[in-house]
């Protein structure tokens, strides 16, 4: 393996990651968007709150690091990637920062009219950010980036029919994968009815993301010759019936209540669905205008970043792993926000104290 093949392969990882723990996030979000009115979803976005809580803000270190390394290891294709994809990128950003800044401000707002405004944000950034993300994938899997500062059509770059596949797949994917964990969730919780209502969203979004994948086959073949071309050899075709295999698998557990493997299962899909992208793209980091080797800064970079990479692991992945740990366990569960009634009683008390303080010197 060389060098610059290495440090994709670790920029690869980081794209894992955060398409598994980021894409739940999300998921979690549009569930949250289709719980219904505030009585009726109450206790789904509580528990999807609850599930999320302590790791959404963790799971953009995945997307930091993929864009730095991108940045530093393939400087041109980081370039005529963010270049001409700069409308949906900026969406997305957009979505990330208006969904965190949402999630925070829920908890704390004093008036109903004010949970519901950053609820409406919260949800509908969770929904558009995986889905511009994905026109982004689309965009580069098409082959319609090439070489170059804003080289590339800026519209058509990424609405064309993988880019709008690639959203399309991201946001379902998302939802199925949230729905099975956070079935787990309320079982483990004790909360049966929850458990029950969130298994039937994770066999409909599972069936759906299963059409969306096949139907995307036809897509592919017609709208990015190459990708196809790479996902019909030996090992892409392969990595494609695993895709195939483990959806279909998850979904057989969800139905017969086997959460443990249904959860593994539905991983295993969608990594297998990214390696998949990956092994029809290869050599290519820009279908049809660069390739891995071309595109790859010098090796004293290179080695430098998996030197990076190495210390980096060691101080955060065991870090990172601890909290996803302790968050599956349920033992974070009880950690609650203060509500806004709760707050105002405490600050008054500590002005009380404060008062009390000042008249005592």
């Amino acid at each position: 393996m060389t060098l610059a093949n290495a440090v994709l392969a670790v920029i690869w990882f980081g794209v894992i990651a955060y398409a598994v723990f980021g894409g739940a996030d999300f998921g979690a979000g549009i569930w949250d968007l289709l719980a219904g009115n505030p009585d009726k979803g109450e206790r789904p976005r509580a528990l999807l709150e609850r599930s999320i809580g302590p790791v959404w803000e963790a799971n953009h270190v995945w997307l930091i690091f993929v864009l730095v390394y991108l940045w530093t290891a393939f400087p041109e294709a980081f370039v005529s990637i963010m270049t001409t994809l700069y409308i949906p990128m900026m969406l997305a950003g957009i979505g990330i920062v208006l969904r965190g800044s949402s999630f925070a401000f829920r908890k704390w707002a004093a008036q109903l009219r004010y949970r519901r405004m950053f609820g409406i944000g919260f949800a509908a950034a969770s929904l558009m950010t995986p889905f511009f993300l994905g026109t982004v994938a689309g965009g580069v899997a098409s082959g319609r980036v090439p070489i170059g500062n804003a080289a590339g059509d800026a519209w058509t770059s990424w609405i064309n029919p993988t880019s709008m596949l690639g959203g399309t797949l991201a946001v379902v994917v998302a939802a199925y994968v949230a729905a099975v964990l956070t079935a787990r969730d309320a079982a483990r919780s004790d909360e049966p009815d929850l458990a029950s209502y969130f298994r039937t969203r994770a066999l409909v979004s599972g069936v759906v993301a299963g059409m969306v994948a096949f139907a995307g086959i036809f897509v592919i073949r017609s709208d990015a010759p190459v990708l196809f071309s790479g996902l019909t050899d030996t090992y892409g075709g392969a990595v494609v019936l695993l895709s195939g295999v483990a959806g279909a698998t998850s979904l057989v557990a969800i139905y017969l209540r086997k959460r443990q493997l249904s959860r593994i299962a539905a991983v295993v899909a969608t990594v297998a669905i990214l390696w998949g992208w990956a092994i029809g793209q290869y050599p290519w980091l820009l279908p049809d205008v660069l390739t891995i080797e071309q595109g790859a800064a010098t090796d004293a970079v290179l080695v430098a970043l998996l030197v990076a990479f190495v210390g980096a692991a060691l101080l955060a992945v065991p870090s990172l792993i601890w909290l996803y740990t302790l968050t599956d366990s349920g033992a974070l569960d009880t950690a609650r926000p203060i509500r806004s009634d709760t707050s105002d009683a405490l600050l008054q008390d500590l002005v009380a104290a404060g008062n009390e303080t000042n008249l005592d010197d």
